[in-house]
Protein backbone atom coordinates (compact mmCIF):
# COMPACT_ATOMS: atom_id res chain seq x y z
CA UNK A 1 0.00 0.00 0.00
CA UNK A 2 2.82 2.41 0.82
CA UNK A 3 4.14 2.04 -2.73
CA UNK A 4 0.79 3.15 -4.12
CA UNK A 5 0.82 6.08 -1.73
CA UNK A 6 4.32 6.91 -2.90
CA UNK A 7 3.09 7.07 -6.49
CA UNK A 8 0.27 9.37 -5.39
CA UNK A 9 2.78 11.53 -3.57
CA UNK A 10 4.91 11.76 -6.71
CA UNK A 11 1.88 12.95 -8.69
CA UNK A 12 1.12 15.59 -6.05
CA UNK A 13 4.75 16.75 -6.08
CA UNK A 14 4.62 17.20 -9.87
CA UNK A 15 1.28 18.99 -9.64
CA UNK A 16 2.43 21.54 -7.08
CA UNK A 17 5.62 22.23 -9.06
CA UNK A 18 3.65 22.82 -12.26
CA UNK A 19 1.09 25.01 -10.50
CA UNK A 20 3.67 27.20 -8.78
CA UNK A 21 5.71 27.44 -11.97
CA UNK A 22 2.64 28.51 -13.93
CA UNK A 23 1.87 31.23 -11.40
CA UNK A 24 5.42 32.57 -11.60
CA UNK A 25 5.32 32.45 -15.41
CA UNK A 26 2.04 34.35 -15.46
CA UNK A 27 3.39 37.02 -13.11
CA UNK A 28 6.80 37.40 -14.74
CA UNK A 29 5.90 36.95 -18.40
CA UNK A 30 8.51 34.24 -18.78
CA UNK A 31 7.79 30.87 -20.41
CA UNK A 32 6.11 28.14 -18.41
CA UNK A 33 8.44 25.13 -18.79
CA UNK A 34 5.61 23.00 -20.20
CA UNK A 35 5.05 25.57 -22.95
CA UNK A 36 8.75 25.87 -23.67
CA UNK A 37 8.93 22.12 -24.16
CA UNK A 38 5.72 22.16 -26.18
CA UNK A 39 7.00 24.72 -28.66
CA UNK A 40 10.11 22.61 -29.17
CA UNK A 41 7.92 19.57 -29.80
CA UNK A 42 6.04 21.57 -32.43
CA UNK A 43 9.28 22.65 -34.07
CA UNK A 44 10.60 19.08 -34.13
CA UNK A 45 7.35 17.50 -35.35
CA UNK A 46 7.39 16.32 -39.00
CA UNK A 47 5.38 18.41 -41.44
CA UNK A 48 2.63 15.81 -41.99
CA UNK A 49 2.07 15.63 -38.23
CA UNK A 50 1.61 19.42 -38.06
CA UNK A 51 -0.77 19.29 -41.02
CA UNK A 52 -2.82 16.55 -39.37
CA UNK A 53 -3.02 18.49 -36.10
CA UNK A 54 -4.27 21.66 -37.78
CA UNK A 55 -6.73 19.74 -39.96
CA UNK A 56 -8.08 17.40 -37.31
CA UNK A 57 -7.73 19.29 -34.04
CA UNK A 58 -7.96 22.93 -35.06
CA UNK A 59 -7.40 25.31 -32.17
CA UNK A 60 -7.60 22.37 -29.73
CA UNK A 61 -4.11 21.22 -30.77
CA UNK A 62 -2.32 23.49 -28.30
CA UNK A 63 -4.40 22.59 -25.21
CA UNK A 64 -4.11 18.91 -26.08
CA UNK A 65 -0.34 19.21 -26.42
CA UNK A 66 -0.18 20.88 -23.02
CA UNK A 67 -2.30 18.11 -21.51
CA UNK A 68 -0.12 15.47 -23.14
CA UNK A 69 3.10 16.94 -21.77
CA UNK A 70 1.62 17.33 -18.29
CA UNK A 71 0.30 13.77 -18.41
CA UNK A 72 3.74 12.46 -19.33
CA UNK A 73 5.30 14.41 -16.45
CA UNK A 74 2.71 13.09 -14.02
CA UNK A 75 3.36 9.49 -15.08
CA UNK A 76 7.12 9.86 -14.63
CA UNK A 77 6.56 11.60 -11.28
CA UNK A 78 4.32 8.73 -10.16
CA UNK A 79 7.07 6.26 -11.03
CA UNK A 80 9.57 8.42 -9.13
CA UNK A 81 7.31 8.45 -6.08
CA UNK A 82 6.94 4.70 -6.24
CA UNK A 83 10.72 4.28 -6.45
CA UNK A 84 11.13 6.60 -3.47
CA UNK A 85 8.62 4.60 -1.46
CA UNK A 86 10.77 1.52 -2.03
CA UNK A 87 13.66 3.26 -0.31
CA UNK A 88 15.51 4.71 -3.31
CA UNK A 89 14.86 8.27 -2.25
CA UNK A 90 17.81 9.91 -3.96
CA UNK A 91 16.81 8.31 -7.24
CA UNK A 92 13.29 9.69 -6.90
CA UNK A 93 14.55 13.18 -6.13
CA UNK A 94 17.04 12.90 -8.99
CA UNK A 95 14.21 12.07 -11.42
CA UNK A 96 12.27 15.12 -10.23
CA UNK A 97 15.36 17.27 -10.60
CA UNK A 98 16.02 15.87 -14.06
CA UNK A 99 12.53 16.76 -15.24
CA UNK A 100 12.93 20.25 -13.85
CA UNK A 101 16.31 20.62 -15.50
CA UNK A 102 14.84 19.69 -18.89
CA UNK A 103 12.28 22.44 -18.45
CA UNK A 104 15.02 24.88 -17.49
CA UNK A 105 17.09 24.08 -20.59
CA UNK A 106 14.13 24.49 -22.91
CA UNK A 107 13.10 27.71 -21.17
CA UNK A 108 16.50 29.17 -22.02
CA UNK A 109 16.90 27.89 -25.57
CA UNK A 110 13.36 27.31 -26.85
CA UNK A 111 12.01 29.64 -29.52
CA UNK A 112 9.21 30.60 -27.13
CA UNK A 113 11.73 32.19 -24.78
CA UNK A 114 11.33 35.90 -25.36
CA UNK A 115 12.44 38.59 -22.95
CA UNK A 116 15.53 38.97 -20.82
CA UNK A 117 17.44 36.09 -19.27
CA UNK A 118 15.95 36.56 -15.80
CA UNK A 119 12.40 36.36 -17.14
CA UNK A 120 13.28 33.23 -19.10
CA UNK A 121 14.96 31.54 -16.14
CA UNK A 122 12.64 32.47 -13.29
CA UNK A 123 9.57 30.23 -13.93
CA UNK A 124 11.68 27.20 -14.84
CA UNK A 125 14.03 27.69 -11.89
CA UNK A 126 11.16 27.95 -9.44
CA UNK A 127 9.54 24.88 -10.98
CA UNK A 128 12.80 22.94 -10.61
CA UNK A 129 13.30 23.94 -6.97
CA UNK A 130 9.68 23.18 -6.02
CA UNK A 131 9.77 19.83 -7.83
CA UNK A 132 12.90 18.72 -5.99
CA UNK A 133 11.71 19.99 -2.60
CA UNK A 134 8.23 18.49 -2.99
CA UNK A 135 9.57 15.09 -4.05
CA UNK A 136 12.01 15.09 -1.14
CA UNK A 137 9.20 15.81 1.30
CA UNK A 138 7.11 13.04 -0.21
CA UNK A 139 9.78 10.33 -0.05
CA UNK A 140 11.70 11.46 3.05
CA UNK A 141 9.39 13.30 5.39
CA UNK A 142 6.93 10.48 6.24
CA UNK A 143 9.65 8.05 7.28
CA UNK A 144 10.91 7.66 10.82
CA UNK A 145 13.67 5.68 12.43
CA UNK A 146 11.36 3.78 14.74
CA UNK A 147 9.54 0.57 13.92
CA UNK A 148 5.75 0.84 14.19
CA UNK A 149 3.57 -1.71 15.94
CA UNK A 150 1.14 -1.81 13.01
CA UNK A 151 1.25 -4.00 9.98
CA UNK A 152 2.74 -1.19 7.95
CA UNK A 153 6.38 -1.54 6.83
CA UNK A 154 8.87 -0.38 9.40
CA UNK A 155 9.73 3.24 9.18
CA UNK A 156 6.62 4.34 7.29
CA UNK A 157 4.35 6.85 9.03
CA UNK A 158 1.11 7.06 7.07
CA UNK A 159 -0.21 9.97 9.10
CA UNK A 160 2.83 12.12 8.40
CA UNK A 161 2.68 11.11 4.75
CA UNK A 162 -0.95 12.19 4.42
CA UNK A 163 -0.24 15.48 6.16
CA UNK A 164 2.72 16.15 3.85
CA UNK A 165 0.80 15.32 0.68
CA UNK A 166 -2.23 17.32 1.83
CA UNK A 167 -0.05 20.37 2.50
CA UNK A 168 1.56 20.06 -0.94
CA UNK A 169 -1.80 19.62 -2.63
CA UNK A 170 -3.15 22.68 -0.85
CA UNK A 171 -0.14 24.68 -2.04
CA UNK A 172 -0.85 23.62 -5.61
CA UNK A 173 -4.52 24.52 -5.37
CA UNK A 174 -3.72 27.92 -3.86
CA UNK A 175 -1.16 28.59 -6.62
CA UNK A 176 -3.66 27.66 -9.33
CA UNK A 177 -6.28 29.89 -7.75
CA UNK A 178 -3.84 32.74 -7.36
CA UNK A 179 -3.09 32.58 -11.07
CA UNK A 180 -6.68 33.51 -11.79
CA UNK A 181 -6.80 36.24 -9.16
CA UNK A 182 -3.43 37.98 -9.35
CA UNK A 183 -1.92 36.53 -12.50
CA UNK A 184 -0.83 38.82 -15.30
CA UNK A 185 -3.84 38.61 -17.62
CA UNK A 186 -2.41 41.52 -19.54
CA UNK A 187 -5.78 43.19 -20.05
CA UNK A 188 -4.44 46.38 -18.54
CA UNK A 189 -1.83 46.53 -21.33
CA UNK A 190 -4.49 46.71 -24.02
CA UNK A 191 -6.67 49.00 -21.91
CA UNK A 192 -3.91 51.63 -21.88
CA UNK A 193 -3.74 51.77 -25.68
CA UNK A 194 -5.70 54.51 -27.42
CA UNK A 195 -5.53 54.06 -31.17
CA UNK A 196 -5.83 57.45 -32.91
CA UNK A 197 -8.45 58.03 -35.57
CA UNK A 198 -7.07 56.84 -38.91
CA UNK A 199 -5.98 59.40 -41.46
CA UNK A 200 -7.87 57.38 -44.08
CA UNK A 201 -11.05 55.72 -42.78
CA UNK A 202 -12.57 52.70 -44.50
CA UNK A 203 -16.10 54.12 -44.69
CA UNK A 204 -19.41 52.46 -43.80
CA UNK A 205 -19.86 48.73 -44.28
CA UNK A 206 -22.18 48.06 -47.20
CA UNK A 207 -21.37 44.58 -48.41
CA UNK A 208 -23.28 42.39 -45.97
CA UNK A 209 -25.90 39.74 -46.81
CA UNK A 210 -28.45 38.72 -44.19
CA UNK A 211 -28.94 34.97 -44.60
CA UNK A 212 -29.10 32.76 -41.49
CA UNK A 213 -25.93 30.69 -41.26
CA UNK A 214 -23.80 32.65 -43.73
CA UNK A 215 -20.46 33.99 -42.54
CA UNK A 216 -20.87 37.67 -41.63
CA UNK A 217 -18.92 40.07 -43.78
CA UNK A 218 -16.88 41.11 -40.74
CA UNK A 219 -15.63 38.25 -38.57
CA UNK A 220 -15.81 39.06 -34.83
CA UNK A 221 -12.43 39.04 -33.09
CA UNK A 222 -13.51 36.21 -30.80
CA UNK A 223 -14.32 34.00 -33.80
CA UNK A 224 -11.42 34.93 -36.04
CA UNK A 225 -9.30 31.89 -36.80
CA UNK A 226 -5.98 31.45 -35.05
CA UNK A 227 -3.16 29.24 -36.36
CA UNK A 228 0.32 29.63 -34.87
CA UNK A 229 2.98 27.62 -33.08
CA UNK A 230 2.83 29.09 -29.57
CA UNK A 231 1.21 27.53 -26.53
CA UNK A 232 1.68 30.65 -24.39
CA UNK A 233 0.42 33.85 -26.03
CA UNK A 234 2.93 36.70 -25.58
CA UNK A 235 1.92 39.59 -23.30
CA UNK A 236 4.03 42.48 -24.58
CA UNK A 237 3.95 45.85 -22.87
CA UNK A 238 3.63 48.45 -25.67
CA UNK A 239 5.95 50.73 -23.67
CA UNK A 240 8.71 48.15 -24.14
CA UNK A 241 7.92 47.29 -27.75
CA UNK A 242 10.21 48.41 -30.54
CA UNK A 243 10.41 47.57 -34.24
CA UNK A 244 13.87 47.42 -35.75
CA UNK A 245 13.99 48.07 -39.51
CA UNK A 246 17.38 47.19 -40.98
CA UNK A 247 19.23 45.17 -43.60
CA UNK A 248 19.53 46.41 -47.18
CA UNK A 249 18.38 49.91 -46.32
CA UNK A 250 20.02 53.31 -46.39
CA UNK A 251 18.97 54.15 -42.84
CA UNK A 252 18.23 51.78 -39.99
CA UNK A 253 15.07 52.67 -38.06
CA UNK A 254 13.97 51.88 -34.53
CA UNK A 255 10.30 52.67 -34.03
CA UNK A 256 8.57 52.67 -30.65
CA UNK A 257 4.87 51.96 -30.30
CA UNK A 258 4.02 55.60 -29.64
CA UNK A 259 6.06 56.64 -32.66
CA UNK A 260 4.20 54.12 -34.79
CA UNK A 261 0.84 55.49 -33.63
CA UNK A 262 2.06 58.98 -34.56
CA UNK A 263 2.50 57.99 -38.21
CA UNK A 264 -0.08 57.99 -40.99
CA UNK A 265 -2.74 55.41 -40.11
CA UNK A 266 -5.10 53.82 -42.63
CA UNK A 267 -8.22 51.74 -42.03
CA UNK A 268 -8.91 48.86 -44.39
CA UNK A 269 -11.16 45.80 -44.69
CA UNK A 270 -8.88 42.84 -45.45
CA UNK A 271 -9.55 39.12 -45.58
CA UNK A 272 -6.84 36.79 -44.27
CA UNK A 273 -6.46 33.13 -45.20
CA UNK A 274 -4.27 30.43 -43.68
CA UNK A 275 -2.38 28.17 -46.07
CA UNK A 276 -3.50 25.20 -43.91
CA UNK A 277 -7.11 25.81 -44.89
CA UNK A 278 -8.65 22.80 -46.61
CA UNK A 279 -11.16 23.32 -49.40
CA UNK A 280 -14.26 24.73 -47.68
CA UNK A 281 -12.35 25.04 -44.40
CA UNK A 282 -12.73 27.57 -41.56
CA UNK A 283 -9.28 29.21 -41.58
CA UNK A 284 -10.34 32.39 -43.34
CA UNK A 285 -11.82 35.58 -41.92
CA UNK A 286 -12.39 39.22 -42.72
CA UNK A 287 -11.68 42.13 -40.38
CA UNK A 288 -11.35 45.90 -40.38
CA UNK A 289 -7.74 46.75 -39.62
CA UNK A 290 -6.00 50.01 -38.68
CA UNK A 291 -2.30 50.31 -39.27
CA UNK A 292 0.70 52.09 -40.73
CA UNK A 293 1.42 51.42 -44.42
CA UNK A 294 4.57 49.32 -44.63
CA UNK A 295 5.51 51.11 -47.85
CA UNK A 296 5.79 54.38 -45.89
CA UNK A 297 8.33 52.84 -43.51
CA UNK A 298 10.30 51.29 -46.37
CA UNK A 299 10.46 54.62 -48.20
CA UNK A 300 11.81 56.31 -45.09
CA UNK A 301 14.42 53.60 -44.58
CA UNK A 302 15.40 53.59 -48.27
CA UNK A 303 15.54 50.17 -49.90
CA UNK A 304 18.81 49.35 -51.64
CA UNK A 305 19.12 47.78 -55.06
CA UNK A 306 19.10 44.00 -55.13
CA UNK A 307 16.66 43.49 -52.26
CA UNK A 308 13.68 41.28 -53.08
CA UNK A 309 12.43 40.09 -49.69
CA UNK A 310 11.75 41.02 -46.10
CA UNK A 311 12.46 38.69 -43.21
CA UNK A 312 10.17 39.60 -40.32
CA UNK A 313 10.65 38.10 -36.88
CA UNK A 314 8.17 37.58 -34.09
CA UNK A 315 8.99 38.11 -30.42
CA UNK A 316 9.24 34.32 -30.08
CA UNK A 317 11.87 34.08 -32.81
CA UNK A 318 9.65 32.73 -35.61
CA UNK A 319 10.72 34.11 -38.99
CA UNK A 320 8.58 34.82 -42.05
CA UNK A 321 9.76 35.70 -45.56
CA UNK A 322 7.67 38.12 -47.63
CA UNK A 323 8.24 39.25 -51.22
CA UNK A 324 9.32 42.89 -51.17
CA UNK A 325 7.13 43.56 -54.20
CA UNK A 326 3.98 42.72 -52.19
CA UNK A 327 4.89 45.47 -49.73
CA UNK A 328 5.62 48.17 -52.29
CA UNK A 329 3.20 47.59 -55.19
CA UNK A 330 0.42 49.79 -53.81
CA UNK A 331 -1.65 47.20 -51.98
CA UNK A 332 -2.65 47.95 -48.38
CA UNK A 333 0.13 46.08 -46.59
CA UNK A 334 0.23 47.46 -43.05
CA UNK A 335 1.73 47.18 -39.61
CA UNK A 336 -1.63 46.68 -37.93
CA UNK A 337 -2.37 48.02 -34.44
CA UNK A 338 -6.16 47.60 -34.30
CA UNK A 339 -8.70 44.98 -35.35
CA UNK A 340 -12.41 45.67 -35.69
CA UNK A 341 -12.26 48.91 -33.76
CA UNK A 342 -10.08 47.88 -30.83
CA UNK A 343 -6.41 47.24 -30.11
CA UNK A 344 -5.26 43.90 -31.46
CA UNK A 345 -6.22 40.93 -29.27
CA UNK A 346 -3.23 39.19 -27.72
CA UNK A 347 -3.96 36.08 -29.78
CA UNK A 348 -3.80 38.11 -32.98
CA UNK A 349 -0.49 39.86 -32.41
CA UNK A 350 -0.84 42.67 -29.85
CA UNK A 351 0.62 45.22 -29.97
CA UNK A 352 1.66 45.08 -33.67
CA UNK A 353 1.38 42.57 -36.49
CA UNK A 354 1.75 42.48 -40.24
CA UNK A 355 -1.28 42.29 -42.55
CA UNK A 356 -0.59 41.83 -46.27
CA UNK A 357 -3.52 41.25 -48.67
CA UNK A 358 -3.19 38.51 -51.24
CA UNK A 359 -0.62 36.28 -49.52
CA UNK A 360 -1.18 33.34 -47.22
CA UNK A 361 -0.39 34.14 -43.61
CA UNK A 362 2.76 32.04 -43.33
CA UNK A 363 4.55 34.40 -45.73
CA UNK A 364 2.99 37.68 -44.63
CA UNK A 365 1.05 37.86 -41.38
CA UNK A 366 3.77 38.04 -38.72
CA UNK A 367 2.20 38.47 -35.28
CA UNK A 368 4.01 40.07 -32.32
CA UNK A 369 6.52 41.47 -34.81
CA UNK A 370 9.73 43.02 -33.46
CA UNK A 371 12.22 42.81 -36.35
CA UNK A 372 11.92 43.75 -40.02
CA UNK A 373 14.96 43.02 -42.18
CA UNK A 374 15.12 43.98 -45.85
CA UNK A 375 17.11 41.26 -47.57
CA UNK A 376 17.16 38.73 -50.42
CA UNK A 377 15.46 35.35 -50.57
CA UNK A 378 18.76 33.72 -51.49
CA UNK A 379 20.29 34.91 -48.20
CA UNK A 380 17.88 33.34 -45.71
CA UNK A 381 15.34 30.60 -45.16
CA UNK A 382 12.24 31.26 -43.06
CA UNK A 383 10.61 29.02 -40.47
CA UNK A 384 7.92 27.52 -42.70
CA UNK A 385 10.02 27.21 -45.84
CA UNK A 386 12.46 25.17 -43.77
CA UNK A 387 9.55 22.80 -43.23
CA UNK A 388 8.61 22.21 -46.83
CA UNK A 389 6.27 25.08 -47.69
CA UNK A 390 6.73 27.28 -50.75
CA UNK A 391 8.81 30.45 -50.58
CA UNK A 392 6.08 32.57 -52.18
CA UNK A 393 2.38 31.85 -51.77
CA UNK A 394 -0.29 34.02 -53.42
CA UNK A 395 -3.78 33.15 -52.26
CA UNK A 396 -5.77 30.93 -54.62
CA UNK A 397 -9.28 31.75 -55.80
CA UNK A 398 -11.73 29.88 -53.56
CA UNK A 399 -15.40 29.66 -52.66
CA UNK A 400 -17.18 28.03 -49.74
CA UNK A 401 -20.75 26.91 -49.08
CA UNK A 402 -21.91 27.99 -45.61
CA UNK A 403 -25.61 27.19 -46.08
CA UNK A 404 -26.88 24.48 -46.19
CA UNK A 405 -24.47 22.50 -44.04
CA UNK A 406 -23.32 19.08 -45.16
CA UNK A 407 -26.05 16.43 -44.86
CA UNK A 408 -28.61 19.01 -43.77
CA UNK A 409 -32.29 18.28 -44.36
CA UNK A 410 -34.26 20.93 -46.23
CA UNK A 411 -37.86 21.13 -47.31
CA UNK A 412 -38.86 20.66 -50.92
CA UNK A 413 -39.57 23.83 -52.85
CA UNK A 414 -37.70 27.15 -53.13
CA UNK A 415 -34.43 26.92 -51.19
CA UNK A 416 -31.35 29.06 -50.74
CA UNK A 417 -27.64 28.32 -50.65
CA UNK A 418 -25.12 30.91 -49.50
CA UNK A 419 -21.49 31.37 -48.67
CA UNK A 420 -18.36 33.38 -49.31
CA UNK A 421 -15.70 33.57 -52.03
CA UNK A 422 -12.26 35.18 -51.95
CA UNK A 423 -9.33 35.98 -54.22
CA UNK A 424 -7.26 38.59 -52.42
CA UNK A 425 -5.62 40.89 -53.98
CA UNK A 426 -7.58 40.29 -57.24
CA UNK A 427 -11.19 40.34 -56.15
CA UNK A 428 -14.20 38.20 -57.08
CA UNK A 429 -16.10 38.76 -60.34
CA UNK A 430 -18.50 35.82 -60.38
CA UNK A 431 -19.71 32.86 -58.32
CA UNK A 432 -21.54 29.89 -59.82
CA UNK A 433 -23.38 26.95 -58.30
CA UNK A 434 -24.14 23.54 -59.78
CA UNK A 435 -26.90 21.23 -58.55
CA UNK A 436 -25.86 17.61 -59.01
CA UNK A 437 -24.41 17.32 -62.54
CA UNK A 438 -26.48 20.14 -63.98
CA UNK A 439 -25.19 23.33 -65.61
CA UNK A 440 -23.33 26.03 -63.74
CA UNK A 441 -25.74 28.78 -62.71
CA UNK A 442 -24.81 32.30 -61.54
CA UNK A 443 -25.16 33.18 -57.88
CA UNK A 444 -26.06 36.64 -56.66
CA UNK A 445 -23.11 38.56 -55.23
CA UNK A 446 -23.06 41.09 -52.42
CA UNK A 447 -21.76 44.56 -53.37
CA UNK A 448 -18.03 44.88 -53.93
CA UNK A 449 -16.15 46.20 -50.91
CA UNK A 450 -12.71 45.93 -52.50
CA UNK A 451 -10.29 43.45 -54.06
CA UNK A 452 -8.85 42.46 -50.68
CA UNK A 453 -12.04 41.11 -49.05
CA UNK A 454 -14.21 38.11 -49.57
CA UNK A 455 -17.67 38.47 -51.16
CA UNK A 456 -20.81 36.88 -49.86
CA UNK A 457 -23.02 35.10 -52.38
CA UNK A 458 -26.53 33.62 -52.45
CA UNK A 459 -28.17 31.14 -54.80
CA UNK A 460 -31.85 30.28 -55.01
CA UNK A 461 -32.79 26.85 -56.33
CA UNK A 462 -35.79 24.56 -56.60
CA UNK A 463 -35.19 21.72 -54.15
CA UNK A 464 -36.85 18.49 -55.29
CA UNK A 465 -37.22 15.44 -53.00
CA UNK A 466 -34.15 13.25 -52.76
CA UNK A 467 -30.42 13.63 -52.16
CA UNK A 468 -28.60 16.42 -54.00
CA UNK A 469 -25.05 17.70 -54.23
CA UNK A 470 -24.37 21.43 -54.45
CA UNK A 471 -20.99 22.56 -55.81
CA UNK A 472 -19.63 26.12 -55.94
CA UNK A 473 -16.87 27.80 -57.91
CA UNK A 474 -15.63 31.38 -58.19
CA UNK A 475 -14.08 33.50 -60.91
CA UNK A 476 -11.63 36.23 -59.93
CA UNK A 477 -11.61 39.76 -61.29
CA UNK A 478 -8.97 38.81 -63.86
CA UNK A 479 -11.35 36.23 -65.34
CA UNK A 480 -9.57 33.14 -64.01
CA UNK A 481 -11.99 30.38 -62.99
CA UNK A 482 -11.31 28.50 -59.78
CA UNK A 483 -9.63 25.19 -60.59
CA UNK A 484 -11.36 21.88 -59.94
CA UNK A 485 -8.01 20.14 -59.51
CA UNK A 486 -7.81 18.72 -56.01
CA UNK A 487 -4.64 19.58 -54.08
CA UNK A 488 -3.80 19.49 -50.35
CA UNK A 489 -2.67 22.61 -48.46
CA UNK A 490 1.01 21.67 -48.62
CA UNK A 491 3.10 23.24 -50.15
CA UNK A 492 1.24 26.42 -51.24
CA UNK A 493 -2.46 26.14 -50.47
CA UNK A 494 -5.31 23.74 -51.18
CA UNK A 495 -7.35 23.77 -54.38
CA UNK A 496 -10.52 22.11 -55.65
CA UNK A 497 -14.24 22.83 -55.54
CA UNK A 498 -16.26 22.82 -52.35
CA UNK A 499 -19.47 20.81 -52.36
CA UNK A 500 -22.09 19.77 -49.88
CA UNK A 501 -24.70 17.00 -49.92
CA UNK A 502 -28.23 17.76 -48.71
CA UNK A 503 -31.38 15.72 -48.21
CA UNK A 504 -34.63 17.21 -49.47
CA UNK A 505 -37.93 15.99 -48.04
Amino acid sequence: MHRFLGAVGGVVAAGVALAVGYLVADLSGGPWPVDAVGVQVIDWAPGPVKDWAVRSLGTADRPLLRVGICAALVIVAAVAGLIGARGRRRTAVGIAGGLGLVGLVFAVFSRSSAGNLVDRLLPATVTLVVAVAAMWLVVRGPHTARRTATAQPAGFDRRRFLLTVSALAATGVVSAGATRVVGGSGNELRARVRVPRPTEAAGPLRASVDVPGISPFTTPNSKFYRVDTLLQVPRIDPRDWELRVHGLVDKELRISFDQLLGRRLVERDITLTCVSNEVGGPYVGNARWIGVPIADVLREAGVRDGADAVKSTSVDGLTIGTPLSALTDGRDAIFAVAMNGEPLPFEHGFPVRMVVPGLYGYVSATKWIVDFEVTRFQDFSAYWTDRGWSVEAPIKTSARIDVPKAFATVKAGPAIAAGVAWAQHRGIRKVEVRVDNGPWQPARLAPVDGPDTWRQWTFRWDATPGTHKLTVRATDAAGEIQTDRQAPPRPNGSSGLHNTVVMVE
